[in-house]
């Protein structure tokens, strides 16, 4: 994670993370987010993310996205806690396996930014 303001303007707080990609689950997950449930959408900017992007390199799903609030572990906690995004979640997570850099309560593997230019 890391952090740019703008003089008087929130904090932007971006997040790079990543994931392995099922091989056996690839059509699936690509199938699924050609199509994401409006819902899902909604709720990723009500929690004030933007910027929301998931790329793919061979087994390897890596994720970018900017905060724009100020209360990022709240507004996760509710993201959670959405009876949608929970169904979305039970047919996204099984496409995916964590890598040997996950961290307890993390199910993506967050990255250290090393360079950043607005």
């Amino acid at each position: 994670m890391s952090e740019t303001r703008d003089e008087g303007a929130v904090p932007v707080r971006r997040f790079g993370k990543l994931i392995r990609l099922r091989p056996e689950h690839r059509e699936e997950y690509l199938r699924l987010h050609a199509e994401v449930w409006p819902e899902v959408l909604a709720m990723i900017t009500a929690c004030r993310l933007r910027n929301y992007s998931i790329f793919l390199e061979g087994d390897v799903l890596f994720s970018y996205a900017e905060y724009v609030g100020d209360d990022y572990a709240a507004d996760m906690a509710k993201m959670a806690a959405d009876p949608v995004t929970r169904r979305w979640w039970q047919l996204t997570d099984p496409c995916q396996e964590q890598t040997g850099g996950a961290v307890p309560g993390e199910w993506w593997t967050p990255m250290r930014e090393v360079f950043h230019h607005d």
